[in-house]
């Protein structure tokens, strides 16, 4: 980063909207050190790596750790780094707390040309995952300096959300038997609410991610003589129509699913009726169980339709991230928290949404919360911004600064807050 740029950048974030006219309590040192950490943060954004790629983010996360004095393990979950924060008693209390951040980027191309704009085509982060890691670099810079609490802050900055699983990984290369923690959070930015607000609920806030595969093998003809074959693309038709009475007959109506057809191939003339027509998609849901119903009914829908239509089926579904759910005590305890520094009036329900996250795989096995931080609605944005809005997975997204020394304090506090409580029974 240039000297303008940086005087710039530390002018902006002076000038902070929430910090002068909202009643926030920032931690002092988070506020003052906001623009070195948002120097990072852009220059994350501008190097941005895959999931399983991210060799130089790690490199960064963990030479900032090392330079405060945190000791770090990296290479879990292919390129994890997690570093390790000891209280005043040096840890020896045994009690442990987790706070989770997301290193990697999308493959998408970038569509934004100010400064800090990604130099590498096709990959951006335009997911804020470079804002995660800042948010939580800058928790781990006051954590590492004051340590006014008793037991261990693990900082865990996770590759591969995007996709890839890297949460699973990491817990498969001994995340919590390594690092034992009584709890683990996370927090993702959510463009759209004013910035200085957080959502936070218990239950499920996530659905779980799931994929299907359908072909359905006819046998080709001409056109023109449908009669010597048998056409796969009525069939896929029927199918597509089918899956839906799942979600209006079978689900109850109070829970929640989605299926989604979202790719149909067959064919490739006019005058041609195809071999073969083959169907994808997602399925989105809030439980396990109407997870098990939904594939149980598309498996049987899927194979009697062929039948039918004289058809053969092949059918896949794979399922990939569960759904997050976060615990009530836990995600009661975030909201203390979040009140604490912006006010109850600022601190939402949190609404659940069909994306899915991998966190849910952490949640899975220790009790947490995963919340959302308002990113706003994209007036942060520098000049060379581009046209489209600043929503996630957008090529004209970008994480707003202002946000570091807001998560940065949440993190802190929970932490120590949470380390400052008596363990639960």
């Amino acid at each position: 980063m240039t000297l303008q740029a940086s005087t710039l950048l530390r002018a902006s974030l002076a000038s902070n909207s929430f910090l002068k006219v909202l009643n926030v309590k920032i931690i002092d040192s988070l506020a003052s050190g906001a623009a070195e950490i948002a120097a990072v943060r852009r220059d994350i954004h501008a190097h941005p790596e895959l999931c399983f790629e991210e060799l130089r983010t790690a490199d960064v996360v963990a030479r900032q750790l090392t330079g405060w004095g945190i000791p770090v393990h990296r290479g879990m979950g292919t390129t994890g780094v997690v570093g390790i924060v000891h209280g005043r008693d040096g840890g020896a209390c045994g009690r442990g707390v987790g706070l989770r951040a997301d290193m990697d980027a999308l493959p998408m191309q970038e569509f934004n040309t100010f400064a800090h704009a990604s130099q590498h085509a096709g990959k951006m982060h335009a997911c804020g995952h470079d804002g995660h890691t800042a948010m939580l670099l800058a928790a781990a810079q006051h954590l590492s300096t004051h340590r006014d609490f008793d037991g261990t802050v693990y900082l865990i900055f996770q590759p591969a959300e995007e996709g890839g699983g890297g949460a699973r990984e990491m817990i498969r290369d001994g995340l919590f038997e390594k690092f034992p923690m009584e709890a683990v959070f996370g927090m993702h930015n959510w463009p759209g609410g004013a910035v200085g607000t957080f959502a936070v609920s218990a239950g499920p806030v996530m659905a779980s991610s799931n994929e299907f595969r359908i072909v359905i093998r006819g046998k080709g003809s001409h056109a023109a003589m449908p009669n010597m074959g048998i056409d796969p693309v009525p069939a896929a038709c029927q199918m597509v129509l089918a899956f839906q009475t799942i979600i209006s007959r079978n689900k109850k109506p109070l829970d929640t699913g989605v299926i989604s057809v979202t790719m149909i191939h067959a064919g490739e003339a006019t005058n041609v009726t195809p071999d073969s027509c083959e169907l994808q998609g997602t399925v989105r849901t809030f439980s396990t169980g109407v997870l098990d119903l939904i594939e149980q009914r598309m498996k049987a829908i899927a194979e009697h339709t062929c039948a039918a239509f004289e058809a053969q089926c092949e059918f896949e579904f794979s399922r990939n991230y569960p759904p997050t759910i976060n615990a009530a005590a836990e995600a009661d305890f975030a909201r203390q928290v979040m009140v604490d520094i912006v006010g109850a009036d600022k601190v939402l329900a949190q609404e659940p949404t069909m994306g899915a996250e991998d966190f849910s795989y952490m949640l899975q096995a220790k009790p947490g919360a995963y919340c959302f931080i308002a990113n706003g609605e994209g007036e942060h944005r520098e000049m060379g911004h581009g046209g489209g809005p600043c929503t996630l997975h957008n090529p004209s997204y970008d994480f707003n600064d202002e946000l570091i020394p807001l998560g940065g304090t949440y993190w802190v506090q929970l932490a120590s807050r949470w380390l400052n409580t008596p363990a639960r029974a």
